[in-house]
C-alpha cells in the first residue's frame, strides 16, 4: 500500500520538488508588523519580503502548527485509509512536533487501524529536508513504510547542520541561544559556528575570527566524516547568495561531494537567524553529539 510523506515549511523544500514528489508540506505562521503570513501557497510571505523588513527593523515571530491543524490533516488521511508519514522539525525548537503526536492520539480514537507515523528530526531547515529526500527516494525505490521510518530514524542523529549568522540577536530573541552566546557573537570580526546538535539543540561549536577563515573552518567542518555525497547550503539575502556559489566551489573540489545544492534559506528559519545567514547541511557517518 502507497502512503503519503508529509513535512512543514521548516524543511525549507522548494514547493516545485514536494509537487514533483508527492510530498505535502504544511505550513507555520509568521507574524510581521501586526499582520500574520503563511510559508506556503499563493500567498506566502516570501524570504526577500522577510528579510527586507528585518533589514528595515521588523522583528518577526513565528507560530507553530497547532493540533486542530493537524488533527483535520491526519483524520482526512484516515478516513480514505492512506497511512502517513510526517517528517517533523526537531521537537527542541518548536511544539510543532508534540502537536502532531497530540493529533495523531486524538484521530487515532476514532480510526484506530489508521497509521500515521511522526519522527522528530531534531534537525531544522535543510538539515530535514535532506531527510525529506531521503525518505522520498527510499519510496520510490519500492521501500515500505516501516523500512523509510526506520532508515530516517538511523539518519537523524548523522544530520550535521552549520550556521553562519550574522547578528545572533535574532536567535537571542526567540529564545534558541542566550544572551551570553549572542554577546559572543557580537565582538568584533568574531564569527561563531552554530551547530544543530543530536538533541536538536543549537550550540556554538567554533568561534573563529575574520568571514574568509569562518568561511573555511565551515567547509571543512562539513567535508569531516561526510557519508553523502550530497551537500545543501541556504542562504538569507542576495551577499550570502554570493558566498554559498563560492563555498559551492570549495567543496566540489573535494572528491566527497559530487552535488551541491543552493537553495534560500525559508521564512521561518530565516525569522530566527536574519539576513546574512548561511547553512551547511549534510549526512554523516557517525552519530553527531
Amino acid at each position: 500500500m502507497t502512503f503519503k510523506i508529509l513535512t512543514d515549511s521548516t524543511a525549507d523544500l522548494p514547493e516545485s520538488w514536494a509537487l514533483e514528489n508527492d510530498v505535502q508540506i504544511l505550513g507555520l505562521t509568521i507574524q510581521l508588523d501586526g499582520t500574520t503570513y503563511e510559508t506556503v501557497g499563493d500567498k506566502k510571505l516570501t524570504s526577500e519580503q522577510l528579510l527586507s523588513k528585518m533589514e528595515a527593523g521588523s522583528q518577526p515571530t513565528t507560530s507553530q502548527i497547532n493540533v486542530g491543524q493537524f488533527e483535520d490533516i491526519f483524520r482526512g488521511y484516515a478516513e480514505i485509509g492512506m497511512p502517513v508519514l510526517y517528517i517533523a522539525f526537531a521537537s527542541v525548537l518548536s511544539g510543532t512536533y508534540q502537536s502532531a503526536v497530540m493529533a495523531r492520539d486524538m484521530v487515532l480514537e476514532d480510526f484506530p487501524e489508521a497509521v500515521i507515523r511522526i519522527i522528530d528530526t531534531k534537525a531544522a531547515s535543510m538539515g530535514e529536508g535532506l531527510l525529506v529526500m531521503k525518505a522520498v527516494e527510499a519510496k520510490a525505490a519500492g521501500q515500505s513504510l516501516e523500512q523509510i521510518v526506520a532508515l530516517i530514524e538511523s539518519l537523524v542523529p548523522k544530520v550535521k547542520t552549520y550556521f553562519l549568522v550574522d547578528d545572533l540577536n535574532h536567535l537571542m530573541r526567540g529564545g534558541r541561544i542566550s544572551k551570553t552566546a549572542a554577546l559572543m557573537g557580537s565582538l568584533v570580526n568574531i564569527k561563531p559556528i552554530i551547530a544543530v546538535k543530536a538533541d536538536g539543540r543549537l550550540d556554538s561549536v567554533a568561534k573563529v575570527r575574520g568571514k574568509k577563515k569562518a568561511h573555511a573552518e565551515v567547509v571543512r567542518m562539513t567535508l569531516e566524516d561526510i557519508a553523502d555525497p550530497r551537500v545543501v547550503i541556504a542562504y538569507a539575502g542576495s551577499d550570502s547568495q554570493e558566498v554559498a556559489r563560492t563555498l559551492k566551489d570549495q567543496l566540489l573540489a573535494s572528491e566527497q561531494v559530487n552535488d551541491v545544492f543552493i537553495l534560500p534559506l525559508g521564512p521561518v528559519i530565516a525569522t530566527h537567524t536574519g539576513p546574512g545567514t548561511l547553512g551547511l547541511f549534510s549526512i554523516a557517518y557517525e552519530n553527531q553529539d
